[in-house]
Order: structure tokens, then sequence, then C-alpha cells
């Protein structure tokens, strides 16, 4: 048996085994490419940029012997809040009017925050507290919340401590999701794409194209000797 008869064996061979992979990635890609990521990410039914106006001087809350990495005034629907950044510690909320801290918001709240920004059609179907230790698949932050599910499928997460909308996930953002899972080969955290399966494929799939460079001229070569003269 001759050099291409040896390597067109172990290219069909690494051709059924990297064949599926590839199907996989060009699919997975196609489909995230289908939409706009604003769109995906659900912009376009959350409106998170509001503008507001504060009628009297913000009252600064007590942050003496407290190591502050940032704070600002954030839109809520209550109102403008202070929103407090702790280096050691948890995020927190104040209201700028009498500079009290404020405590983490309820189911309700969450409520009014989500149609206080909603543009979307859906009515909201449940409010479950989610728990920082085992964040929903669809979140992945460890961060208390508010998840609040609406009839058409989405996710709204909403932080307990300052009441902010933290994402906005939608039924095809969860197809996604499991694309881009499938298109990395981590369906587990969806999140690392250095793993064993891909650098696995990747290199069989370039060894599958060397050797196919390699047969081309071993073939071209061989049509020409056949060839009558």
């Amino acid at each position: 048996m001759n050099m291409r008869h040896t390597l067109r064996r172990y290219h069909i061979w690494l051709g059924w085994i990297v064949g599926l992979p590839i199907l996989f990635w060009v699919v997975s890609g196609l489909i995230m490419i289908v939409k706009p990521l604003d769109e995906v990410r659900g912009r376009h039914i959350i409106d998170t940029h509001m503008h507001f106006a504060l009628k009297t001087q913000p009252v600064v809350p007590e942050i003496a012997g407290l190591e502050i990495e940032h704070m600002m005034l954030e839109h809520r629907a209550a109102g403008p809040r202070w929103v407090v950044k702790l280096e050691k510690g948890p995020t927190r909320m104040a209201d700028p009017a009498t500079g009290q801290w404020l405590p983490p918001i309820s189911a309700v709240e969450a409520v009014a925050e989500v149609m206080h920004a909603w543009k979307g059609s859906g009515r909201i179907l449940s409010v479950v507290r989610t728990d920082r230790k085992n964040p929903p698949l669809d979140l992945r932050e460890p961060v208390e919340t508010w998840q609040v599910t609406l009839d058409d499928g989405t996710h709204v997460y909403i932080d307990r401590a300052t009441g902010g909308i933290m994402a906005t996930r939608t039924r095809f953002w969860r197809f996604y999701d499991w694309m881009w899972g499938l298109h990395i080969m981590d369906m587990t955290t969806r999140e690392n794409p250095h793993n064993a399966w891909v650098a696995t494929l990747g290199i069989a799939s370039l060894v599958m194209a060397l050797l196919a460079m390699v047969m081309l001229p071993l073939t071209i070569k061989r049509r020409r000797k056949s060839q009558p003269k």
C-alpha cells in the first residue's frame, strides 16, 4: 500500500471523527448570528437607561468607617437611589432624600422595577428568590436576586441588594446560550472554551486539513502519470 492510500485512509477516519463536531460548530455559529446581540440580550424590551432629576441636594448616607469602592445615584421605580459598592462587604442601597440605608428589596418591589422598565407585552407569572450560592444557569452570577418570570418565557433578574436589573433572559437567549455551550463544547457551565474536547477535536481537524494538503499534490502527480502520452 503506497503513501497516498495510507494518508487517504487516515483522512477518512479523521473525517468521521471530526465531521459531526464541525457540523455542530457551523450550525451553532450560524444560529448565533441570526439576531443582533442587543436583541438576544433583551435590550429591546427592557429600558435600563432612564434619566432622572433630583429636586433637592442628595443626602449622602453615613459611610464613616466603610471602605467604599464606588458610590453612584441610579434610577429606580420608587425614585433615585444611592448604590454603594463596598470593598469588603455587600453592595448596599440608600435613599438620597434622607441618607438612610435601605433594606434589600421585596418581591413586590422587584415586580415594580420590572414593570417600570418593561417595554414588552408579557404578563408576570411568578417571582422567585434565587440563591447566591446556586444561581440559575441563565444568570450564572453569585448574587442573590429575584427572578421575575413573564408569560412570554422571559426571565428578568433583579438584584435584591440594589433593585437594579441584572439580566434579561428571553427564550431565544436561552436557546442561544445552549448553542454557545455546544459551540465551545461546554454544556455544563457554558463558560470554558479551553477544554479537552475543543483541543482534541481542533487538533484532529487540523491534522485532517494537513493530510488533505499533502494528498493533493500526490493525487495530481498520480493522475498525470496515468494520462496517456
